[in-house]
């Protein structure tokens, strides 16, 4: 964190200081912020976070012990460490934040982006922080950092040198992105789609709407929206706000736009075109054709902020995945090749991967799903699993092996489609699903494993994965 004094921090974070030992208002602190008292280094501020299964409370004494030279708490704790004391101790971390990235833009260039979507908000935060990294100094989420803490964590690593800060924005509630949109205040606010992701918590398509749209209504006329146009629901946030727009996509009147797009096994091959006019092949080796729209969205936001068609070029090119367990390519052994997918699985995050999966795979050789169940669908659920099925018989999959109670009406709907023969297959565990892999796979065959996050097919992947290895 930048430096600030201890008056500072407390009057951003609108608490009572409570002054330990020879500590003094003016003291300047400049160490990390951390939630978690594991990560605490001398010098660190920890903020004691309540927690859905714990209290950061009783890790306090572990902190100060490990060298934290203040506490951001709910309630003063018998310890010999400096402490302000706060109402809500998420709400003064995003409080701090806000104050940090507003301190660091009024005194330098600094240019904040944030992204937000149904899916593929982790792609293009980490497209974007290659293309913006060429540039200048650049900060972006660690992970999947994009909720009301996750965000402010991300902020609060701004320096003074910083020329660009990325921030991924996550929902699961209308309101959600309004309040970290406050905080960061960005300069260029990406949407990228809006789809079944976390029905279950919105409600309906409406609300994700509703929720995603907050992104850009709050931006200033300076400002820039960068919207996709190919999704109806996202191109019609165009008017509801004074911000610039920047329209990308593959169909229609878009400003950065891609063609000529050939998919395959190593990844993709497009023509990039952006706004200027100016236009580029591209091999792209992240595998999914889906994932070009990404690109596109991180090209729009890095042309708005200055960077040149080449850098643009080359991060795309210098990127080999998306992230661990997004479509990420494993195997080897005997033309054997595993694709782990399995950290998140919405329904259209699942097609676009099962329809990846059909197109790559090696002729005469066969295709084979490991699906697991797609969480937060609430009503949905049922109807979106079904659908699953059906594409899978429709795309020709050989072999669909659903694991887990919560993805079994995958299977169901197979049957009830025709699938016969064994060309679908239920298990209730991922170590059933691995011992069914290991003992039917075939040199040359082409595995796909696909859930949401809560299923833990992502570490069935690595096992296979290693197999192949």
């Amino acid at each position: 964190m930048i430096a600030l004094s201890l008056t500072e921090i407390t009057e951003a974070v609108n608490g009572a200081l409570h002054l330990a030992g020879p500590a003094n208002a003016a003291d300047q602190i400049s160490g990390s912020v951390q939630t978690d008292s594991r990560l605490i280094e001398p010098g660190s501020i920890f903020v004691a976070k309540p927690g859905a299964v714990t209290d950061g409370h009783l890790f306090a004494p572990v902190a100060a012990e490990r060298g934290a030279a203040l506490l951001i708490v709910e309630r003063t704790l018998d310890l010999p460490v400096t402490q302000i004391v706060v109402a809500d101790a998420v709400a003064a971390l995003g409080a701090l934040a806000a104050a940090v990235v507003a301190r660091v833009r009024a005194a330098g260039t600094l240019k904040v982006v944030a992204v937000t979507g149904s899916n593929g908000k982790t792609t293009t935060k980490n497209l974007l922080r290659s293309m913006l990294e060429r540039v200048g100094p650049t900060v972006a989420p660690r992970g999947s950092f994009n909720n009301q803490v996750g965000a402010p964590m991300t902020m609060l690593e701004v320096t003074a040198e910083t020329r660009f800060l990325v921030i991924e924005m996550g929902a699961s509630s209308e309101g959600a992105i309004a309040h970290l949109v406050r905080l960061a205040r960005p300069d260029v606010g990406i949407v990228l789609t809006v789809g079944l992701a976390h029905a279950g918590e919105f409600g309906d398509l409406d609300a994700t709407v509703r929720a995603k749209s907050e992104m850009v209504t709050d931006l200033l006329e300076t400002d820039v929206a960068v919207l996709n146009a190919d999704d109806p629901r996202v191109a019609q946030m165009a008017a509801l706000t004074p911000a610039r727009i920047v329209r990308f996509g593959e169909y229609g009147q878009v400003d950065v736009r891609a063609s000529d797009l050939h998919g395959g096994r190593t990844g993709t091959t497009f023509t990039l075109h952006l706004a200027g006019g100016q236009s580029a092949p591209v091999v792209f080796r992240v595998l999914g054709e889906h994932h070009v729209m990404n690109a596109l969205a991180a090209a729009a936001a890095a042309e708005v902020l200055g960077v040149s068609l080449p850098d643009i070029v080359a991060a795309l090119e210098a990127t080999t995945r998306a992230e661990r367990w997004r479509m990420e390519v494993l195997g080897g052994k005997d033309d054997v090749t595993v694709i782990n997918d399995a950290y998140n699985a919405s329904p259209d995050s699942m097609s676009a991967a099962l329809k990846t999966l059909a197109q790559i795979g090696t002729p005469g050789k066969r295709t084979i799903a490991v699906l697991g169940e797609m969480a937060e669908l609430g009503e949905l659920a049922g109807e979106e699993h079904d659908r699953i099925g059906l594409l899978a018989v429709r795309l020709n999959i050989s072999q669909l092996i659903v694991v887990g109670r919560g993805a079994r009406r995958m299977h169901i709907s197979t049957i009830n489609e025709g699938s016969w023969d064994g060309e679908s297959a239920y298990v209730d565990t991922p170590n059933e699903a691995f011992e069914l892999v290991r003992s039917s796979v075939n040199p040359g065959d082409t595995v796909l494993v696909k859930s949401s996050n809560s299923a833990g097919l992502r570490f069935l992947g690595d096992r296979l994965g290693d197999l192949f290895s």
